[in-house]
């Protein structure tokens, strides 16, 4: 009898058993289903980069003088040619002037000695009448070799005056035009006290305030040109040979994930990393989001080939059993594995080139354990 009863505590167990597993294979698994259609598929290369400005310029004096104000802030629209910052020029102003000073007493100079020519020249005119004067008295005898000796020496001087005159004007011309040049250059030093904006764009960032000494080469503003503003991204060299510029592309920034902007590849990088094997290239960005930023992270999706009319599943359908590719079919009620060949992939499809025609209903876990929906499983499409 105790065999008996034990005998019938077991029986009456497995029966249990086998009947919670007879329900949980016949109970219907909740699945997701997708029918099999035909439809556009668009391959793309991705890529991670940044928001940069093509033309970026760091505005720096050339002169070590004090910062006397800074006009813009950071942020701020600049035009070409927009005085951003100015230095104290008082100290140029002086030397500017006492260079005009020069250059009007050199000009004065040069005035001087023309007159002085003027009259060399006089003189030399007289005292060659006078030698062709006695020249002739002396052939009539009327004077004395003495007197023509005294009118020869009287002309030579005269001659003398006047190349004397004359190499002082080539002297000072010369004067006056050193402090011309002078004048240029005090003036042009001048100038180096304005900082003016090399083009149109924007201030990145200000950083120097008035009151400060600054040197040449040290940062006063940072500007980025507006005009060719693109996301410089990087991909992995094995995509190189599917890229070429012009080709469209679509830009996600990271401060807007539901969000795409339309965008062309504009350039392509040469060199590629020599530790993560990937290389630049420069995506010009039709349209930038609100607040924008440099230097903010994008993902780009560069579109190298599209196909069009194709038997298109979704790629999160794809199921990998034993190292082949398939998706789980939606067979009267129930699931069966079915391996396809896939092609051309791109915007969360893959094309399918054999195992499946259209209008089938493929299937997917609802809850993603894609262990429960072995062959044979019933199923309840949601």
């Amino acid at each position: 009898m105790n065999t008996l009863r034990r005998s019938w505590k077991w029986f009456v167990l497995i029966a249990l058993v086998a009947g919670f597993v007879a329900r949980a294979r016949l109970a219907r698994v909740p699945v997701l289903g997708h029918t099999v259609n035909r439809g556009t598929i668009t391959a793309e290369v991705m890529g991670t980069g940044t928001l940069e400005a093509r033309v970026k310029t760091t505005l720096s004096p050339r002169i070590q003088e004090r910062l006397a104000e800074v006009l813009v802030d950071q942020g701020e629209a600049v035009t070409n040619g927009q005085l951003l910052a100015r230095l104290d020029d008082g100290e140029l102003r002086q030397q500017v002037a006492v260079a005009e000073a020069s250059l009007a007493a050199a000009r004065v100079t040069v005035e001087r000695v023309r007159t002085d020519q003027a009259r060399a020249e006089a003189v030399l005119r007289q005292a060659r009448l006078d030698h062709q004067r006695v020249a002739e008295l002396v052939a009539t005898k009327v004077t004395s070799q003495a007197d023509f000796d005294k009118a020869a020496e009287m002309l030579n001087v005269a001659e003398a005056d006047l190349r004397r005159t004359q190499a002082a004007i080539g002297e000072a011309q010369s004067q006056a035009t050193a402090a011309e040049k002078n004048l240029l250059h005090q003036k042009e030093r001048l100038t180096f006290t304005e900082l003016r904006s090399p083009y149109d764009g924007l201030v990145v960032r200000r950083d120097r305030d008035p009151g400060g000494v600054v040197v040449p080469g040290a940062s006063v503003l940072q500007l980025a040109a507006t005009n060719e503003i693109w996301v410089s991204a990087w991909v992995d060299e094995t995509t190189a040979v599917q890229l070429a510029t012009n080709q469209p592309a679509r830009v996600v920034f990271r401060s807007q994930p539901g969000q795409e902007h339309p965008g062309v590849v504009a350039r392509l990088g040469l060199e590629t990393d020599r530790e993560t094997r990937e290389f630049l290239v420069d995506i010009r960005v039709t349209s930038l989001p609100p607040n924008w930023t440099f230097g903010q992270r994008a993902e780009v999706f560069i579109a190298t080939r599209r196909k069009e009319s194709l038997l298109t599943v979704p790629e999160t359908f794809l199921v990998l059993r034993e190292g082949s590719r398939g998706v789980l079919r939606n067979h009267a009620g129930r699931v069966r594995w079915q391996p396809v060949t896939t092609g051309l992939s791109g915007g969360g499809l893959v094309e399918v080139v054999e195992g499946l025609k259209e209008s089938e209903q493929i299937l997917r876990a609802a809850d993603g354990n894609a262990a429960a929906l072995g062959d044979g499983r019933r199923i309840q499409v949601l």
